[in-house]
């Protein structure tokens, strides 16, 4: 029998869609005005909106997320051998290696699952330039020991923030810490534009060279002044962009809700462990990620399938981690990595279906599947 007539499909990352009819009126606006991309009124209004939620003196959008770390990289002048996680969505490694810079794989924090500081200066050479932290599941990297840390040695510091749209650390909105911060903004986000991304900072300068190289180099009309790319966003995007930021507030909530439910359902399950919030912080609750644990009468690759069995989509995250993807595991294949945690964590780590389409109902029915 056919299960997807006996249940729906559940997904990690469905899209948070908002209000149909005014992002219809933002896509007639841009229809009246015959301005599709380059620039136009919906880009530049959102991207002031944006600017004003996280604090930031400066965001530019980007077409998508990694068009913005390839040009922030590019923009902070990061050559030779930069630091990262290799816990992270490919993409934060492809934007160094597809300019030619090295990446670095160093290990993470067991509890936050982002970088770990105390491992970062063993990595630094003579040809380190930069770090870049990723703020993974939500949940803020040690932005005060890594900026101690790029202190100490002249370092540039840029943030992934793809999966951090509002959220805050330490009181301060993701977006003012490092050089720069790049936000995702694609359709499984917790905040979409359909594709898109952002740059934020509050360095004029940088700003300014990001602008001119996210439009091929453009100052005015004819004038190209600087090495540039096509990484703008268009009008639709930032229509979908605009529409989402009316209803940030309630898809924040609905995720809220969402993640206590299965907090409360998982803590009757031995082995399985949700990850924790700071109380004291904004988040955008976005993900239920647990960890399976040896108690569990699963592993967690067998956890996974039975799930996917009743059309409950979980997915496992980062497995098995960049250094173990190519062209990266090829070209270490004579070095000796050793990132113990971030195996562990990998073979671990299970994301639950999240987002406003998610309903208490279809929590339950995934608790269900996961208590045996």
């Amino acid at each position: 029998m056919d299960k997807s007539k006996i249940h729906p499909t559940l997904h990690v990352g469905s899209p948070n869609i908002g209000n149909r009819e005014r992002f219809l009126r933002y896509v007639d606006e841009m229809f009246d005005r015959r301005w599709l991309t380059n620039r136009g009124t919906l880009v530049l209004e959102f991207e002031k909106r944006l600017a004003e939620y996280i604090g930031t003196k400066h965001c530019i959008t980007t077409c998508n997320g990694t068009k913005g770390l390839e040009i922030a990289a590019r923009a902070l002048d990061l050559t030779g051998e930069v630091i990262l996680p290799s816990f992270t969505f490919v993409a934060t490694a492809h934007a160094l290696q597809w300019q030619g810079i090295k990446p670095v794989f160093c290990d993470i924090d067991r509890d936050t699952y982002c970088i770990d500081p105390t491992q970062i200066e063993r990595h630094i050479t003579p040809e380190t330039t930069g770090i870049v932290g990723v703020h993974l599941f939500s949940r803020p990297c040690d932005t005060q020991a890594l900026q101690s840390i790029a202190d100490k040695y002249g370092l540039k510091l840029l943030f992934d923030a793809a999966h951090a749209f509002g959220c805050s650390h330490h009181g301060q909105m993701i977006g003012n810490f490092g050089d720069c911060e790049v936000f995702s903004f694609h359709a499984t986000k917790f905040f979409n534009s359909f594709e898109g991304g952002a740059i934020a900072t509050n360095n004029d300068e940088l700003a300014e060279k990001i602008r001119l190289m996210q439009d091929f180099g453009f100052r005015e009309m004819d004038e190209v002044v600087h090495l540039g790319t096509n990484g703008k966003m268009t009008e639709v995007c930032a229509a979908m962009g605009l529409t989402n930021m009316d209803e940030i507030d309630s898809c924040r909530e609905t995720n809220k809700r969402n993640y206590c439910a299965y907090k409360e359902g998982l803590a009757h399950i031995p082995g399985i462990k949700l990850i924790e919030y700071a109380p004291n912080e904004l988040s955008n609750w976005h993900y239920a990620v647990v960890e399976v644990g040896d108690e569990y009468p699963l592993s967690r690759d067998e956890l996974m399938i039975k799930l996917h069995e009743q059309n409950i989509l979980a997915r496992r995250y980062f497995w098995p981690g960049c250094h173990q993807m190519e062209p990266y595991k090829s070209a270490m294949e004579k070095v000796t990595v050793n990132l113990p945690t971030t195996k562990k964590v990998a073979n671990r780590v299970l994301g639950l279906p999240m987002g406003n389409s998610i309903t208490g109902d279809d929590i339950q029915r995934i608790l269900l599947e996961m208590s045996i």
